[in-house]
């Protein structure tokens, strides 16, 4: 290419015409673009081969995996085969066994039915021998066989009658027995048919103070005292114009009782403030726990009952705090004890056993956690769980006729408990509702998450619900107050309206040293 652009050069530095020059441009780019078309010939031969090479290994490659995936499908042919096989080499086997058992069945109920055929032909022959016999005891009595009949009838009733005379007197006998029982039982009765009704509950305390300047040390200032009381324990705190006292109400006696003693410690001591309201109920709670525990001792001891669990002497304790039908349960107990260990005595039963029923009767009334169970029936199971006698659980199960009566020990309990609380078993379901009422109102409220205590107060047109304050937030505590609402609305029927009242407190303490 130099050399003839030298040339050219030359040619027209000679003076050469345009033409030539031109010419010789013209053949030199055809020249190049021969040797392009060339390479591109041998760069597109390169390519195509490379191409056929590629598709060649891509059919090698697809071929070789469709040979992998048949010999796969082969296997897997031949394995399901092979499983047909083995089960159809199964089936042989079992209808083999079902032909030789159906062979060995037939052979059975031929020798069945020859036995059957032997044993019509021996019953015929003891037949006619029983007919030869007759005959010949006939020839040899000189009786027929109808005389011999009734012969042996008349001798068969002679017998009966002296076995007859020997069953009577057994009979009679038993019959003395069993008439002393059934006469003790007929006394029970009338004793019972004797009770009356009378029914009154008790929902309030009065605390008594010396001057009404207490009462407001009491409320606090703007109220916080009392709502610090009402919130420890339970109880609504009533402040009206009554002079010199101070009304507590609430339905549980044992809340009661810890308000009552925690005012009486707070009046006296002189410092009234929330902190030191919630040190007092603390203690006072501590307090009431032991007494219940050493009522329930002495009350036993007095009784002379021993060998009793101390969780139900502990419930014993408890029912000082409860009033029922009028009465102090505990009084009622210790009454209906005694009654029975005296019924028991005339009546020639176990005493010790009557007088333990007759304490525990009413167990189910008081106990920590209360199902929905009647009283008589939860007793039976608390007496059941620690390991009391099974007739004392019966006479606890059936004073109120939800169990059946199994021992005399049980009629006894029934009876001594209408005399004691002058009603005939049958119960009065007003106060019971109402306090079934403020229960569920607390349960609801206590299935939501974060909540800490619940109270219902006002005679139940108001819930106090307590929460954590590290566990719900103020949104929380507005959420739970709607949805609380809702569901109670949902759920539970109720005169007028009921307020919830969500509370939620953030407390810092400090102590200086």
């Amino acid at each position: 290419m130099e050399y003839i652009s030298i040339i050219i050069t030359a040619l027209v530095s000679l003076g050469l015409g345009f033409g030539i020059a031109t010419f010789i441009l013209k053949q030199q780019s055809q020249n190049k673009a021969s040797g392009i078309v060339a390479e591109a010939r041998l760069e597109a031969e390169v390519i195509k081969k490379d191409k056929i090479v590629e598709a060649k290994e891509e059919i090698l490659q697809l071929k070789s995996n469709h040979e992998s995936w048949a010999n796969e499908k082969a296997k897997e042919i031949q394995k399901v085969e092979n499983r047909i096989a083995q089960k159809e080499s199964a089936l042989n086997q079992r209808f083999e066994e079902l032909k030789k058992k159906q062979k060995e069945l037939q052979q059975q109920t031929d020798q069945f039915t020859e036995h059957t055929l032997r044993l019509d032909k021996r019953e015929k022959d003891l037949e006619k021998a029983h007919r030869q016999q007759v005959e010949q005891l006939e020839v040899i009595s000189n009786l027929s066989a109808a005389e011999a009949k009734e012969q042996l009838i008349e001798a068969i009733k002679s017998e009966a009658k002296s076995d007859a005379m020997a069953y009577v007197d057994e009979i009679l006998e038993e019959a003395k027995a069993n008439a002393t029982l059934e006469a003790k039982k007929i006394v029970i009765e009338t004793i019972q048919r004797t009770a009356t009704e009378n029914a009154i509950e008790n929902a309030v305390s009065v605390f008594h103070i010396e001057n009404d300047e207490i009462k407001g040390r009491i409320i606090g200032r703007e109220g916080r005292n009392i709502r610090a009381l009402e919130a420890a324990t339970g109880i609504e705190i009533i402040v009206d114009d009554t002079p010199e006292a101070i009304i507590l109400s609430g339905f549980d006696p044992v809340r009661r009782e810890i308000a009552r003693l925690s005012l009486h410690k707070l009046v006296t001591d002189g410092r009234i403030h929330p902190a030191r309201i919630e040190e007092v109920v603390a203690k006072t709670k501590k307090q009431i726990e032991q007494e219940i525990i050493d009522i329930g001792k002495r009350t036993t001891i007095d009784l002379g009952i021993h060998n009793m669990h101390q969780e139900l002497i502990r419930m014993v304790g408890r029912m000082k705090y409860r009033s029922s039908y009028g009465q102090n349960l505990l009084q009622h107990s210790r009454e209906v004890a005694n009654l029975c260990a005296t019924m028991a005595a005339e009546l020639g039963l176990n005493t010790k056993l009557a007088k333990r029923a007759g304490l525990l009767h009413d167990i189910g009334k008081v106990p920590d956690n209360e199902p929905e169970l009647p009283h008589a029936l939860l007793g039976m199971k608390l007496a059941e769980k620690y390991k009391e006698k099974p007739e004392v659980c019966n006479a606890i199960g059936s004073h109120h006729d939800e169990v059946e009566m199994t021992t005399l020990l049980a009629p006894i309990v029934q009876v001594c408990d209408a005399i004691s609380g002058a009603r005939p078993g049958a119960r009065r379901e007003v106060a019971e509702s109402y306090i079934n009422r403020l229960k569920e109102l607390e349960n609801h409220a206590l299935d939501f998450p974060g909540v800490v205590k619940t109270y219902a107060i006002q005679a139940g047109r108001e819930l106090r619900v307590i929460v954590g304050a590290e566990q719900v937030t103020d949104e929380q505590a507005n959420q739970i107050s709607y949805e609380l609402s809702k569901k109670i609305q949902e759920e539970m029927t109720y005169p007028g309206q009921i307020k919830i009242t969500v509370i939620r407190e953030t407390r810092a303490i400090a102590y200086a040293k």
